[in-house]
């Protein structure tokens, strides 16, 4: 069930409904049904894995509530990360690095036979996992209290809208608003109505609308001149933040409907002019996710400036291996963490701190568009099969680049009309530092961008009902 069909349309009304007449305790026992029911649809058979994560984490919560030693509370966390850890591993990377150590001691020449199991992937396991063991992180450190009641933790596993694709949420932030009665305000009702309908033209008119084009330059035995590669790049690059910011954006505002609120995921990433801006804005509850239980506790930027630099780099390479099983996400991660590093060593010199952060608007403008650059050429290595398409792609740009050759009317065209209205809503929300801008924007002007958001979605949109591509990670 995706969020883009008439299914979870019919389903979000008729649980909409029974949720707005029933008290408190009826709403969570609603929102578990719901929320198995949402999962159960991709397929039944992964839901006892959902069941089980909840189970064992809530019991290592509440045992770590308990226990008195410090030896019995690092047992206990070792206990819930191995367990979802050796979940992830297997469904996730097992055949990944099968097939790995298979090439590795076949190279050497030692011809191993290696078991592979051919499993489905079970929808949103990299987003649940996170999420409890998040959890039981926050209780070990005791940042927050173990929850005594299994339905309140069992609703914030599951809950439908941020279950199969995020945002990665904190029990500190979802629990306390699902243990508490909920009142539904007018401002959450019009919020969440803007939100859904932003996520679904983000979405339906320009992440699935772009997917030809950047599907016309990745795909298997495709050639093309290096304008023309840059140009699908940015059709990717657009449709991958139409996908993922639309859905979070629909399960924002689904969730504001009922009461409880989510944490940003997006905002304006493609605005940015640094790295660092860059994870501030893109992906946040996994970037800070990765910051708070990996990054710091390798040790952070406490240390020496080698130590900083391997911090970076080992953070962003599991962060890019969370994506999936293949090395271009390796790659990628190890791409944004070589920016991230390259960018807090150029900020030691003056001249290019000033022409990173400064405000005029030369340094603004040539600092954006290498930031955005650089970000489209990290979004190339992670659609790449390979990293010799990412080679032969990367040359294309270099050696072919033939401004006359360029698909006006395939790509150059399409692309200006897909991502048009996005950037100039996109371009207010920053200049405001607003994402829920629109909302505040005299009436008519709003009532305006209320209609062309509807008019472009059911005129232009593409209601194929293709999966959102985080689905896979």
């Amino acid at each position: 069930m995706v969020f883009n069909s008439l299914q979870f349309i019919w389903f979000f009304v008729v649980v909409y409904a029974l949720y707005r007449v029933l008290p408190h305790r009826a709403q969570n026992w609603l929102l578990l049904v719901a929320s198995y029911y949402f999962y159960a649809a991709w397929d039944w058979r992964f839901l006892g894995l959902l069941m089980a994560s909840t189970l064992v984490d809530f019991t290592c919560g509440r045992l770590l509530g308990r226990a008195s030693t410090q030896r019995t509370r690092r047992l206990l966390l070792t206990l819930s990360l191995g367990f979802n850890l050796t979940l992830l591993g297997f469904f996730k990377y097992f055949n990944f690095f099968a097939y790995n150590l298979h090439t590795m001691f076949g190279a050497l020449g030692w011809q191993l036979d290696f078991v592979t199991v051919h499993v489905l992937l079970p929808v949103g396991i990299s987003f649940y996992t996170f999420v409890t063991m998040s959890y039981v992180i926050d209780v070990y450190r005791r940042e927050i209290p173990p929850t005594r009641d299994l339905l309140d933790f069992a609703v914030f596993v599951a809950y439908f809208p941020h279950l199969v694709a995020g945002p990665i949420l904190r029990a500190s932030r979802l629990l306390a608003q699902i243990d508490a009665p909920r009142r539904i305000s007018r401002d959450q009702i019009r919020d969440g109505c803007w939100l859904i309908a932003w996520g679904f033209l983000q979405k339906i008119f320009v992440a699935d609308n772009l997917a030809p084009l950047a599907n016309m330059v990745f795909e298997p035995g495709a050639h093309h001149t290096g304008v023309n590669v840059l140009l699908g790049t940015y059709a990717f690059a657009f449709q991958i933040y139409g996908d993922f910011a639309g859905y979070s954006n629909i399960a924002r505002g689904t969730s504001k409907l009922m009461g409880i609120e989510l944490i940003e995921n997006f905002r304006f990433p493609y605005f940015v002019r640094s790295p660092q801006e860059f994870w501030r804005h893109w992906h946040i509850s996994l970037s800070t996710w990765l910051r708070d239980y990996l990054y710091i506790p390798l040790g952070g930027n406490r240390g020496s400036a080698a130590r900083t630099r391997r911090n970076l780099l080992m953070t962003m390479a599991l962060g890019g291996l969370w994506h999936g099983a293949a090395w271009t996400f390796v790659l990628w991660g190890l791409y944004h963490g070589l920016l991230l590093v390259a960018y807090r060593e150029a900020e030691r010199v003056a001249v290019l701190k000033r022409w990173i952060h400064g405000t005029g608007a030369l340094a603004r403008a040539t600092s954006w568009a290498v930031m955005f650059h650089l970000t489209c050429f990290g979004w190339l290595i992670f659609r790449a099969r390979s990293a010799q398409h990412i080679g032969a792609m990367t040359s294309a740009v270099a050696t072919l680049f033939a401004p006359g050759s360029v698909n006006v009317e395939g790509l150059l065209v399409p692309l200006l009309l897909y991502t048009a209205p996005l950037l100039l809503v996109h371009a207010a929300e920053a200049y405001a530092d607003d994402v829920l801008v629109v909302r505040r924007f005299p009436t008519f002007v709003r009532y305006s961008v209320y209609a062309a958001t509807f008019y472009l979605i059911f005129l232009f949109g593409n209601f194929g009902g293709a999966e959102f591509i985080y689905f896979q990670f």
